[in-house]
């Protein structure tokens, strides 16, 4: 049996929650966790596959943990491992593949690792997979990301996650805040709410996601709490109003817009319009007129025209938002949007990846740029390179200073001055008041 053990995560901040999670059930079993270039006894690989790009990304990455220890056992696990289980078999080194329901019990199934035999494959038909397991990122000083729900009932056309991870589910709001209280207790002065489809928590717990916020706001061992990701449809107007009100949920939202065509968001099933976007994003800025608002957005959908493109770029350029996530559109196996007319060339996806980008360095640029001459809260991160550290202020901008132990995973209140060529703001720390 292995004695060490390394993890390497791909993709989402969910993902890095479980990794959490198989790390602890692990070293609670006497593995002694290792770094990547240690040469681990044993290697698991939290995949993702959201684009064909992470799917390579895991052949890579498996080639590299073999090359630091060629007799290491490997196992993958996550979304990859769900969707294509026999693809993943036939990776040279890989020893054992264990789908969604199978992956929180890897302890049961050491027994069955061999290096002389075929990849182990255990895989249950996603159907199967109903249990809600919760998680978090270890070893994290600063933040941790915690897991609050898991699973998709929307079936967007485009997207495998319901197909990866099952349907929608959490725990109850009780078992939630006795996690977030083990979590508390640590050195973690905030946390990350994740989960697939987080605005569906309590669905089928006959609660939701505003009564665990609720309940969360009143947790004095957590200084902040923030959104990873939620839907604009599910994102109400008690949520907003209580988060602008709140001690500890800071003023950042991060809702994922995809298209600025009611006409693609149609063919992409989404469950909204672009007017109830603007008017969730009006309705934040009213009450936080200081909030980070982030969007995710895909291009190159089937059938995109270059009208339909434009009106995406005119309707993000004339939102007050933070920052873009961009991503080209990936053809998924399986899903409705694989099988539509239309393909948009590659050339095209990356052209338009590249305006939207350039867009989002523009929003953040203004955004930082409209806080210079305000005081905000900043918490500073262990990280130190050349000198230098940086943190986050409650409304998601990068702070750089120069580097101080005394500040590490402390928060402190910084006069934002200037804007820096590598993406930071510096500013003047009141040294007096340091949020111990």
């Amino acid at each position: 049996m292995a004695h060490s053990v390394a993890f390497y995560t791909l993709g989402c901040k969910l993902n890095f929650a479980e990794t959490g999670t198989i790390g602890k059930q692990l070293t609670d079993n006497g593995f002694v966790r290792a770094e990547f270039t240690d040469g681990a006894d044993m290697y698991v690989i939290n995949t993702c596959s959201v684009t064909d790009h992470a799917d390579r990304k895991c052949k890579k990455v498996v080639a590299e943990a073999l090359r630091y220890n060629p007799n290491a056992y490997v196992v993958v696990v996550g979304c990859y491992a769900q969707l294509k289980p026999v693809e993943i078999s036939q990776i040279p080194g890989v020893d054992m593949v264990l789908g969604a329901a199978e992956k929180f019990n890897l302890m049961a199934h050491l027994g069955e690792l061999s290096k002389e035999s075929s990849a182990r494959i255990l895989n249950s038909p996603i159907k199967e997979t109903r249990d809600f397991v919760p998680g978090f990122s270890e070893g994290e000083r600063t933040r941790a990301f915690v897991k609050v729900q898991d699973g998709c009932d929307y079936f967007c056309s485009f997207c495998t996650i319901p197909l990866a991870r099952g349907s929608s589910r959490s725990a109850n709001i009780e078992e939630t805040l006795e996690k977030i209280k083990q979590v508390a207790t640590g050195a973690v002065r905030e946390i990350v709410l994740t989960g697939v489809n987080l605005g569906d928590f309590g669905v089928n717990q006959g609660e939701d996601f505003y009564g665990l916020v609720r309940e969360l706001d009143k947790l004095e061992t957590v200084e902040r709490f923030r959104i990873s990701s939620i839907e604009p449809n599910l994102l109400s107007d008690e949520i907003i109003d209580f988060v602008s009100q709140s001690k500890r949920f800071v003023p950042h939202f991060h809702i994922p817009l995809q298209s600025g065509s009611d006409e693609i968001l149609g063919r992409m099933r989404r469950r909204y319009k672009t007017y109830l976007y603007r008017s969730r994003i009006e309705q934040i800025l009213q009450r936080m007129p200081h909030c980070a608002i982030g969007v995710d957005v895909i291009v190159g959908f089937p059938g995109e025209t270059e009208e339909e493109f434009l009106k995406t770029y005119h309707f993000l350029n004339e939102l007050e938002i933070a920052y873009l996530h961009v991503f080209p559109y990936s053809e998924r196996p399986n899903t409705t949007a694989k099988k539509m007319q239309g393909r948009i060339p590659q050339s095209v996806r990356h052209e338009r990846v590249s305006m939207l980008r350039t867009l989002s360095e523009k929003k953040r640029q203004a955004f930082y740029r409209k806080h210079l001459g305000t005081t905000r809260t900043v918490l500073f991160e262990a990280e130190e390179k050349s000198g230098f550290m940086h943190g986050f202020t409650d409304n998601y901008i990068k702070v750089k200073a120069t580097y101080d132990p005394l500040l590490v995973n402390e928060m402190a209140d910084v006069l934002l001055e200037t804007m820096n060529e590598d993406g930071t703001v510096s500013g003047m720390l009141d040294l007096a008041i340091v949020h111990h």
